[in-house]
């Protein structure tokens, strides 16, 4: 399992817009965080809150699957938090390292991981999603 602890003092990379897709929801102020958490409450939706960083290589790599489980699951509300952004909040969260995901029911985190790791993130989803109640 990758994961990133700092950023390299040599990459000055700009922030990809491309970092993304699908149903992934970039969070780029506090602001929208909250509009988004207050979003999932109304809407009885978990929210997966993706800490990451463009110059990271786990997060790079894990990025196309966490899109296309946005897709999969809709039911789901996938958030993007880069932490270069927004440092103060993602240093509120206590991030140590990238990816970090949070599972968030009623703006409560009730699962957490740490790591680009494919097979425990699905797992960890379908864990979830057999709690939040379907409106279909």
């Amino acid at each position: 399992m990758g994961n990133c602890l700092h950023k390299p003092k040599d990459d000055d990379s700009d922030h990809n817009e491309e970092f993304a897709p699908g149903n992934v929801q970039l969070i780029t102020t506090k602001e929208s965080w909250d509009q988004k958490l207050e979003q999932a409450r109304r809407d009885s939706k978990i929210v997966i809150a993706n800490f990451s960083a463009t110059w990271c290589g786990p997060c790079k790599t894990i990025a196309p699957y966490y899109s296309e489980l946005s897709e999969k699951y809709p039911s789901i509300m996938f958030l993007l938090i880069d932490v270069d952004e927004l440092t103060d909040f993602s240093t509120s969260w206590d991030i140590k390292a990238t990816p970090t995901f949070f599972f968030l029911k009623d703006g409560k985190e009730v699962d957490k991981l740490v790591g680009a790791n494919k097979p425990e993130l699905e797992k960890k989803i379908a864990a979830v999603t057999d709690v939040v109640p379907h409106n279909q």
